[in-house]
């Protein structure tokens, strides 16, 4: 009779040291994304500067910056490992959104590349990630982005 107790016991003791670890988890990423990084204070060219300096640390050779206007929904294009990319860099105070996809699909599409990925600061939000699986677009966000840094 006791066993039946003491299963039960055992069952939310495991079942609240699961919970416990998934809240710690949550309040972990809500309080690394909200730690400042130097790139939340660059402007838009000086982030796409930044993020070509860092994907040549990171490997990637023929790394080019885009015109700045008329650049066909790009800033970067590089390659790695005979993989070519079109990158749109995004340095936001927000989620970016669809339209950044969009962009880097027309510019892998204009400069006939074999990836597009959309490398930000920031998160995408829910459209966004579902545009991005529909049209095959890379999505490095703050996370990926922070993990580049660190590795580098």
């Amino acid at each position: 009779m006791y066993w039946k107790y003491i299963c039960m016991a055992i069952v939310a003791i495991i079942l609240l040291s699961a919970v416990f670890v998934a809240v710690k988890a949550v309040i972990s990423r809500l309080v690394l994304s909200n730690k400042p990084l130097p790139v939340d204070e660059m402007d838009g060219r000086e982030f796409e500067k930044f993020c070509a300096e860092l994907l040549e640390k990171k490997g990637f050779i023929d790394v080019n910056i885009t015109k700045a206007s008329g650049d066909f929904g790009v800033d970067i294009l590089a390659e790695k490992d005979g993989v070519t990319y079109a990158i749109q860099c995004k340095r936001y105070a927000d989620p970016v959104g669809v339209k950044a996809i969009q962009e880097a699909y027309a510019g892998r599409e204009y400069y006939d590349r074999m990836v597009g990925a959309v490398l930000t600061n920031q998160y995408f939000t829910s459209p966004a990630v579902e545009a991005a699986k529909k049209l095959k677009i890379l999505l490095w966000d703050r996370g990926y982005l922070e993990s580049m840094m660190d590795e580098v």
